[in-house]
């Protein structure tokens, strides 16, 4: 029998999804499953995006343009001025979601071999494309006890050699909920400017920042504009992860004109998906600030209850809608298998990914689980007493 690639061996497979043949047995057993393991929102898609759906008048599902149809991208502009990100439709590429943008990113401005320094815990899918690239993901990490502020400048230039090429960043950031500071991001700049890379900020989350400070995102740092890949998705702010519509943000025209090419490649972006993410660009600023809020509570109930489980401990998230939580087990990928494998309470369990595959440093966030506040309080109480029972009946409990 032949060998498969070794870059198949070597992707890695996911924290959030590698648990779900336990979820569907659980389930089919007729336990209720919590799932707090991924960024589903439960929050309704905006109207007019579904209005987009059933009044759609075309008798022909063509192929789009490679680089995204020309009126979503120019509206897509205007709101990033809302933001005072200053790009045209030009600098707009859109992808097969968020995923892709970083993919093709990767493929445009990174040889094999070449570095990408990643703050860590972070997004796991960003050690897999590099893998698919090629590239070497280097981390620098964070801690729960500092709550996942940016490492010092000194730890980043540590790891620069003559093969780094790039920052990654994730602002607000997946899986902590982190939220830089305009501090943290001009170290950033003058990283970025100092060793001439490139900088990838995915800042998907941008909506969902939970602090009085402005959102900072890369393109307000002035003097690395042509260094800047933004990296995009309508899936967290409208709650359209199944259009799969994403988008590549930048003014580096050599980056432009690579992406094209695997654009081109893959030949276009979901049609469907990009007529109701333009649609959803309507979406009324009462609908958004009653998603914010509803965040916002999730939030503060949530962590608070987390916090009064016995030797639990969260850091208060400022964005996005994750938070990476300790939790007093020995080995947080055991306990959440054996959540849903072996334990239930009143006929229920909870689904959360385990932490370390967030991490690419061994041995880090072996007790930490990434919770994804996407259920609504109501279905978050429960949640929080069935962890609180399950950490209660766990054989492997550490105090």
């Amino acid at each position: 029998m032949p060998s498969i690639s070794q870059r198949g061996i070597d992707m890695p497979a996911s924290p959030i999804r590698k648990l779900v043949p336990l979820a569907d047995q659980a389930k089919a057993n007729g336990t209720k499953v919590y799932h707090l393991n991924i960024g589903q929102p439960d929050v309704a898609t905006p109207q007019v995006a579904l209005d987009a759906i059933r009044t759609m008048d075309r008798s022909v599902l063509e192929y789009s343009p490679s680089e995204g149809i020309r009126s979503f991208r120019e509206k897509l502009a205007l709101y990033y001025e809302t933001f005072k990100i200053h790009v045209s439709a030009d600098d707009i590429i859109i992808t097969t979601g968020g995923s892709e943008a970083v993919f093709f990113s990767f493929m445009a401005a990174l040889d094999p071999g070449d570095e990408i320094i990643v703050p860590e815990p972070a997004y796991a899918n960003y050690m897999a494309f590099a893998i698919s690239a090629g590239a070497v993901i280097k981390t620098v990490s964070s801690t729960i006890e500092e709550g996942f502020a940016l490492p010092s400048v000194e730890k980043f230039e540590a790891l620069i050699t003559p093969r780094t090429k790039a920052i990654l960043i994730c602002n607000p950031n997946n899986p902590t909920g982190y939220l830089y500071t305009q501090k943290e991001m001009n170290q950033i700049r003058d990283l970025v400017l100092k060793y001439d890379l490139f900088l990838f900020s995915d800042e998907v989350y941008r909506e969902f920042c939970y602090t009085g400070a402005p959102y900072i995102s890369a393109f307000h740092l002035e003097g690395i504009e042509n260094n800047v890949v933004l990296i995009d998705s309508v899936s967290k702010r409208y709650s359209e992860c199944g259009i799969r519509i994403g988008a590549l943000v930048t003014k580096n025209e050599q980056i432009k004109t690579s992406v094209m090419k695997w654009c081109q490649a893959r030949l276009s972006a979901p049609l469907l998906g990009q007529i109701v993410a333009e649609a959803s660009l309507d979406t009324s600023a009462e609908y958004m600030l009653e998603v914010y809020n509803e965040y916002v509570e999730r939030r503060k109930f949530l962590i608070d209850g987390l916090n009064r489980i016995p030797g639990c401990y969260s850091p208060i998230p400022m964005g996005a809608f994750y938070t990476v939580a300790k939790l007093p087990v020995d080995n947080a990928d055991t306990f959440c298998a054996w959540c849903l494998s072996d334990f239930s309470y009143e006929g229920q369990t909870v689904f959360m990914a385990p932490a370390s595959g967030f991490y690419t440093t061994p041995g880090l966030g072996i007790n930490e689980v990434r919770i994804a506040y996407v259920l609504k309080k109501e279905e978050l109480a429960k949640a929080l007493v069935v962890l609180a029972k399950a950490l209660e009946a766990y054989p492997g409990r550490q105090l």
